[in-house]
């Protein structure tokens, strides 16, 4: 009886079967996800025939790219199964523009102006930056391009 194991109780068997879970919540996300986003289109353009308020549709506008790019993301996820900075750093960006875009920058105390001024500007440093890191040259104590070249034989 001590030499029958349970498949379950493999750590292999049980972090695979973690992943595929997982993978199987990020794919019913991307669904919604992918729902939103054609109801966010319908609202779209239903604002641009009826209301013609350049507000509502600049709004409209750029919650769907925040949506596009969230899809973005959860896909570069399920391929790569790591999330993409760059990605999450223009949905950041582009979710703090929308707001400032749709309440009007006149609405926003001064230490609010400024506290959004200098996220914006650290999440620009953090997007330009990104390229240059050292972090993508080491995985799992592995340099990448050497990863790469066995990859490609």
């Amino acid at each position: 009886m001590g030499k029958y194991k349970l498949r379950w109780f493999k750590r292999t068997s049980i972090i695979n079967n973690l992943i595929f879970f997982q993978d199987l919540i990020v794919i019913c996300v991307c669904f919604a996800l992918f729902g939103a986003m054609i109801i966010q289109l319908a609202d779209m353009f239903h604002a641009l025939i009826y209301i013609r308020n350049p507000q509502e549709v600049t709004s409209d506008t750029l919650i769907l790219l925040i949506l596009v790019e969230l899809f973005r993301l959860l896909v570069t996820y399920l391929e790569e199964h790591r999330i993409s900075v760059e990605v999450a750093v223009e949905v950041a960006i582009v979710s703090i523009l929308r707001e400032v875009i749709v309440r009007g920058l006149l609405e926003f105390a001064t230490g609010k102006i400024v506290a959004i001024g200098v996220f914006l500007l650290a999440l620009a440093i953090l997007l330009r930056a990104r390229p240059w890191s050292f972090l993508d040259e080491k995985i799992d104590g592995h340099n990448s391009d050497a990863m790469d070249e066995e990859n490609s034989k």
